[in-house]
């Protein structure tokens, strides 16, 4: 369905420039369910977190919420007691305007570390922020969580459940500090269909697990990370259990959903001009192959070589030597789209005609270990010389 205007019955969004960025861009977003929903909600493993990532793992027990307020251009980030107050008080005054529990109010920012959020700004921007709250809004709020991005990002997907059709949307943001176990991203996922704490909080690991986790810009890993997922029931279906027949179909359309953001955000990575979809086969487990994505999406050497359309699969070779999964090198097989660069180890002397399908901006990576059944997927991008500058000159 894509990015096509589809309304997701309960939930209302609002973004605006409140003036935390210098630019005068959108800002501040807010994503409201009209009733409470189910929550869940997965966060950066770096040992380092942001304020506000720290109060949502203390409020995510309560597996409830009803609305979220994200900030960017400020990631309020290693900004000590003050950080972690100002936090909490974007929660409180949210939900004083919206008139419900602040339980039930999260709060999420990304942008530049060790800065103190702006809070006189944020303050007078809250309540016109409420008054904007739209059902056909969603876009704003895409938009208003941004930073290095160059273009909002939205998906979603109907699926029928029971007898019911139902609704999941999200919405990602992510373009650097962007590596495999979540990175610089937000992403917020919400649907009409009603969901049990427990399916929702499996559902998203497992989501995530498939796409924001096997992803990889620039190897390096926020402390903002966040991605949360709000079913708030009003499709009126039997609510998905673990073990209920519509759980599957319920998980794979949440995966499927954070799977084209997850693409978004490669596509979108700082300086990136190619998006490159990494698939290893023929493993002997899922562990071992996505050990050998990973390593191979992480590569600068391959990321450089994919940029400067040299068809060099000595670097992807190496790259799965040494990425801890036991291989055989006369086993390997190495794929370009359809053309096959390397057989049983050795190269196949197709370097011209793979040359000429580093052109395009989709490529199709696929290596066969020979060793076995179990496969697992990556993203990754090349990387350019526009990447340096933009990071060279991010905060100045």
């Amino acid at each position: 369905m894509g990015r096509a205007s589809v309304i997701v019955p309960g939930f209302s969004f609002a973004g605006l420039p409140a003036g935390i960025k210098k630019s005068g861009a959108y800002d501040l977003a807010l994503i409201f369910s009209e009733k409470p929903a189910a929550l869940a909600g997965v966060f950066t493993t770096n040992r380092i977190k942001a304020a506000p990532v720290r109060l949502a793992i203390k409020q995510i027990s309560s597996q409830r919420g009803q609305a979220v307020i994200v900030n960017s251009g400020n990631a309020n980030a290693c900004t000590g007691t003050a950080g972690y107050k100002n936090a909490g008080e974007m929660t409180g005054l949210t939900a004083k305007t919206l008139g419900i529990p602040s339980a039930l109010v999260y709060v999420a920012s990304t942008g530049v570390i060790g800065r103190p959020l702006p809070m006189e700004k944020i303050r007078r921007a809250v309540p016109l922020l409420v008054k904007r709250l739209s059902p056909f809004d969603l876009d704003k709020a895409a938009s208003a969580i941004m930073t290095t991005d160059t273009f909002a990002k939205i998906f979603t997907k109907k699926i029928r459940i029971g007898r019911k059709t139902g609704v999941i949307a999200g919405i990602a943001k992510g373009a650097g500090m962007i590596c495999p176990d979540m990175a610089t991203m937000l992403c917020f996922m919400f649907t009409d269909i009603a969901v049990t704490p427990e399916a929702l909080d499996s559902a998203l690991r497992e989501a995530v697990r498939n796409s924001f986790n096997r992803i990889s810009i620039d190897n390096d890993m926020s402390t903002n990370d966040t991605a949360m997922a709000m079913a708030n029931g009003l499709l009126q279906n039997t609510p998905v259990a673990k073990g209920s027949p519509a759980y599957r179909t319920f998980a794979n359309a949440l995966r499927d959903v954070a799977y084209e953001l997850a693409k978004m955000i490669v596509t979108d990575g700082e300086g990136a001009t190619k998006l490159v979809e990494i698939t290893v086969k023929g493993s002997r487990t899922g562990t071992d192959a996505e050990r050998v994505a990973r390593a191979v999406a992480n590569s600068m050497l391959v990321k450089t070589a994919i940029y400067g359309r040299d068809p060099n699969w000595g670097r992807i070779i190496a790259a799965i030597g040494y990425s801890g999964t036991e291989v055989r090198e006369d086993r390997i097989d190495i794929y370009l789209n359809n053309v096959r660069l390397v057989r049983k180890g050795t190269g196949t002397k197709k370097e011209p005609e793979a040359r000429e399908l580093l052109a395009e901006k989709n490529i199709s990576l696929t290596i066969d270990l020979g060793m076995g059944t179990k496969s697992a997927k990556a993203l990754t991008c090349d990387l350019t010389e526009k990447y340096i500058k933009i990071n060279a000159h991010y905060t100045t």
